[in-house]
């Protein structure tokens, strides 16, 4: 018998209650009260078809080591991720 391998579901932004969104907390908190991948993710706006920003922005934060080797990446590395691009 095959085990079938749960799919991963990340809440997308609007699904989430308003004081929890990471851009109302940072209106009414500040910055010092959000996570470093909340903060990427409202610079970012907007994920992907099935992916959240805020998944987004932790994906991005694990694949680099952290804030530091995220923003040493080059701009070609940048781009070859999955919602990422020229335009974002």
């Amino acid at each position: 018998m095959s085990q079938i391998s749960p799919v991963e579901y990340y809440p997308m932004i609007k699904d989430m209650p308003v004081g929890e969104r990471p851009r109302e907390r940072l209106q009414h908190y500040g910055a010092g009260a959000l996570s470093t991948a909340e903060l990427i993710a409202i610079l970012l706006r907007s994920g992907v078809a099935g992916e959240s920003v805020l998944h987004l922005a932790e994906r991005l934060l694990a694949r680099y080591g952290g804030l530091t080797g995220l923003a040493q990446a080059s701009f070609a590395e940048l781009c070859q991720e999955k919602g990422i691009g020229p335009a974002k």
